[in-house]
């Protein structure tokens, strides 16, 4: 119970209450903004000629850097974006990257505005990975001073760039009509060109959760599977998922998960999603509910989660995972009080059955959200933190 609980009261700085600023409004007006946490997003990927390359936010710049030997030695190559800007990079909010069927390197990002909770998704592009920049885009259409956070970008099969996001548009109308609104949407863009241009953004969801990240995961198919935290009435935060075809439009989005958890408040702690060589659709995912707390692991199906698992490490927070053949690696963070280490759980038969978990790294200063990644059947870590910026950790 120890641990469980002292998960959870690391999650209490970021638990942004749902009723705040453009979140909503409390009966006793707007609370004062929380302090500001240490900019440690950060991702990274591995490009078309197996070098690794890696963003992260420094202020007012999106910083590009490569490493030619997996992590262990980094060359810093510059700014993303030549003019500054602010960058969000805290919690689930952070730069991204990823690279076109082309080799064109893609990097995403919130630029937060003037007031609280609020943002534009940004893209830049570079035909190549040693080119230089454009100058960045506005990814949406809608131009309100509202809610365009938490991006979320995939490459699906045949080369079309998705780039996904937290909005609150609808949540605007609501208001404007006198109406109530639970939570915010999800909303998403795609381009045909490898991110040149993106056409107009549609609707994937109404009432998602207004600030946890969205999982986009690319399918055999040609299609990509989207799973985010959801708001399901009146104030269930589990999980829903729909499916975005290749002609650009979107199934009907379902539940997911069935956790339960009742909270007035964003957690911050989105999930994971991952499409294995069989068509498996590998989760992981996090939830507060009484007797269920900590992150899972399951399989997506048309019925919900299959074969789910709670992670074998009371206190463990912030999972990612990757698939390569038959084996699944999920790695997360585990606060003990005093350091957080970062932690690998591995599967050799598809996840069907779990070895032990194994602590990889550990710190005593703050850090980001670790994230794991495949290159040559290989996994590797990526963990941003102040103690070992770009940290990448190869497993045996």
């Amino acid at each position: 119970m120890r641990p469980i609980l002292i998960c959870l009261l690391a999650l209490l700085p970021v638990l942004a209450p749902a009723q705040h600023h453009d979140h909503g409004t409390t009966a006793q007006g707007a609370t004062p903004p929380r302090a500001a946490r240490p900019a440690l997003g950060a991702s990274a990927a591995f490009g078309p000629a197996g070098r690794l390359w890696a963003v992260h936010a420094e202020p007012q710049h999106v910083v590009l850097s490569v490493s030619d030997d997996a992590g262990r030695h980094w060359s810093r190559v510059g700014p993303v974006n030549a003019d500054p800007e602010p960058i969000a990079a805290t919690g689930d909010n952070r730069p991204k990257i990823a690279f076109g069927k082309a080799g064109q390197l893609l990097v995403t990002w919130t630029q937060p505005l003037d007031k609280p909770y609020t943002g534009f998704i940004r893209l830049a592009r570079a035909p190549s990975p040693g080119a230089g920049f454009a100058a960045p885009l506005t990814v949406h259409r809608d131009r309100q001073p509202i809610t365009h956070r938490f991006d979320a970008i995939t490459v699906a099969q045949d080369g079309r760039v998705v780039v996904s996001w937290i909005d609150k548009r609808d949540l605007a109308a609501a208001r404007a009509a006198g109406s109530d609104y639970r939570g915010a949407a999800v909303y998403y863009a795609t381009s045909r060109d490898g991110g040149v241009s993106f056409a107009a953004e549609q609707r994937l969801a109404e009432h998602s959760c207004e600030c946890c990240r969205i999982a986009l995961a690319p399918r055999r198919d040609g299609s990509i599977q989207a799973l985010w935290r959801h708001v399901f009435a009146p104030n269930i935060r589990d999980h829903a998922t729909a499916r975005i075809t290749e002609e650009g439009g979107a199934s009907a989005a379902r539940r997911a998960t069935q956790d339960g958890w009742a909270l007035d408040a964003c957690p911050h702690h989105g999930p994971s999603l991952v499409e294995g060589p069989d068509g498996t659709l590998h989760a992981v995912w996090f939830t507060g509910a009484e007797g269920r707390e900590g992150p899972w692991y399951g399989q997506l199906t048309d019925d919900g989660m299959a074969h789910p698992m709670r992670l074998p490490d009371a206190g463990a927070a912030h999972a990612d995972l990757a698939v390569s053949g038959d084996t699944v690696a999920i790695a997360w963070k585990r606060f003990d009080g005093t350091a957080t280490q970062l932690r690998v759980l591995r599967s050799a038969d598809g996840g069907r059955s779990w070895g032990e978990p194994v602590t990889v790294a550990q710190v005593e200063d703050a850090s980001g959200q670790p994230f794991v990644l495949v290159h040559e059947g290989r996994f590797h870590v990526f963990w941003h933190s102040r103690a070992k910026p770009l940290g990448t950790w190869s497993l045996p």
